[in-house]
């Protein structure tokens, strides 16, 4: 075998059945896989190895590798995600409506898309990638704020711009957003078109993410709609459905036109579905007591100040709630003279000095919480001396003596003898009579000491108590 120059002789010193220790001539120790050996081969073998460089499949090599290398570049190199850009959708007196196109990622992964006011998170918009629209609420009236989206993807964070909004007045009605419904006058409907385009707002048949006021007069839903929805004519509209939903207030084509005469927004109280705007009644009053009394300037007017003072009352209590399924209230006989809140009697206002005592007893009453003058407390009577004992005879031995009375007043009579007593004296001539004792007069022995319980003896203390005296016994 021709040995080539590339070639070297090695000496197999060890053959595992993985690896092959190879001794080359100069004492060099070198690794080898024993699968690359010939067959045979044997510890104490000599074999030559020969290296050599394929330079062709060096440079095939390589220009796959950079091939694959410009593809990765041109698919995720080139591309970068794009900044939200953040518009005005519209702005009321109290909220603001902003959009933005699509989000345009390239090729990174979406982390998240806050919007910002002021310069502070307010939260996180729901479901990014379909969402372009957001609103918020709960702001000041004509105060100026700044919103911004932030967008932060696998690639980086990339800001939208800045947009300074400033809310508006209630005179300005520019920023109202109309949904109409049923409205069965064709007439009030273009009317309230005209207004709403002469103040500068808007509307449409459906419900979107700025609507402020949905406007009908009926609930029902219109022939086209029920037609297109499957249901009903007289059955509520879907928008209808919606607008409670969403907590949009139903009003009247009534309430367009009271803004664009006022040239304000106004109350939507009296304009909601149901109400009757022409009627002043539907005002909410101060307290739902005044609804029965008259009018504050006719009160005012024809009422004395204690009137008002009990209507004043009367308006702070709150109003009985009745129920079709309630019994019907039972009224006392003296309150037959109050059925009803108008017929209240008039009271005479209240006098000072000596006219509220004269004007008291002329009407047979008192103020509560004052003293009539003409009261008068009792005299004090002097002590009366506590009456006198009889004396006793000195033959009974049963009572003690007794101090006779000091007092000038004479001595009350005996008592009466009724007939039972003359029976006993006369069948009974040896009983002596006992005269009446006083109660302060007779002494009361003191109570006899209580001995005090001893302590328990020991065994041999009562041992010695029940042995008796010792006799000696003869045993004889």
């Amino acid at each position: 075998m021709v040995v080539s120059q590339d070639s070297f002789m090695f000496t197999v010193g060890k053959l595992d059945a993985g690896m092959a220790i190879l001794l080359g001539e100069r004492a060099h120790l070198i690794e080898f896989p024993s699968l690359l050996l010939p067959p045979g081969v044997t510890t104490g073998s000599i074999v030559n190895i020969s290296v050599q460089r394929n330079v062709a499949e060096e440079k095939k090599r390589e220009t796959e590798f950079w091939d694959l290398q410009n593809q990765i570049l041109e698919e995720y190199g080139t591309r970068v995600p794009e900044s939200p850009k953040l518009q005005l959708r519209n702005v009321t007196q109290t909220s603001v409506t902003l959009e933005w196109p699509r989000l345009d990622l390239a090729t990174a992964k979406l982390r998240s898309l806050d919007l910002y006011r002021d310069r502070q998170r307010v939260a996180a918009i729901p479901s990014p990638l379909t969402n372009t629209s957001t609103k918020v609420s709960g702001l000041q009236l004509d105060t100026e704020y700044t919103f911004q989206l932030v967008l932060r993807t696998t690639a980086g964070v990339y800001p939208s711009n800045v947009l300074r909004v400033r809310t508006h007045t209630m005179s300005d009605t520019s920023g109202i957003s109309v949904c109409f419904g049923t409205v069965e006058d064709e007439v009030l409907l273009e009317n309230a078109k005209l207004a709403l385009r002469e103040m500068g707002a808007k509307w449409s048949d459906k419900i979107q993410i700025d609507t402020t006021h949905f406007v009908c007069t009926t609930p029902a839903a219109t022939p086209s709609g029920a037609q297109a929805s499957g249901s009903i004519i007289t059955g509520p509209g879907v928008e209808y459905q919606k607008a409670l939903q969403l907590s949009i207030p139903v009003v009247q084509p009534q309430w367009i036109l009271a803004c664009l005469a006022e040239k304000k927004m106004m109350p939507i109280r009296p304009f909601y579905l149901g109400e009757s705007p022409a009627s002043p009644s539907h005002y909410r009053p101060q307290s739902m007591s005044q609804a029965n009394l008259q009018s504050p300037s006719q009160r005012s007017s024809t009422a004395s100040p204690t009137q008002q003072k009990h209507a004043a009352n009367r308006q702070s209590m709150p109003p009985q709630r009745v129920t079709s399924t309630s019994p019907p209230p039972s009224e006392p006989p003296h309150s037959a003279a109050r059925a009803s809140t108008h017929n209240i009697p008039e009271e005479p206002e209240l006098l000072s000095g000596e006219e509220d005592d004269e004007d008291a007893q002329r009407l047979g009453r008192t103020r509560k919480g004052t003293m009539s003058k003409n009261f008068r407390f009792p005299s004090p009577s002097p002590t009366q001396p506590a009456p006198p004992v009889p004396p006793v005879p000195q033959n009974s031995a049963v009572s003690p003596p007794l101090a006779t009375a000091t007092s000038d007043e004479p001595p009350l009579p005996p008592p009466p003898k009724t007939e039972d007593m003359e029976t006993k004296d006369s069948s009974d001539p040896e009983l002596t009579e006992v005269g009446v004792v006083a109660p302060s007069s007779v002494e009361v022995p003191p109570p006899p000491p209580v001995e005090k319980e001893r302590p328990l003896a020991s065994a041999n203390e009562l041992a010695d108590d029940d042995v008796g005296e010792t006799e000696e016994i003869s045993l004889n």
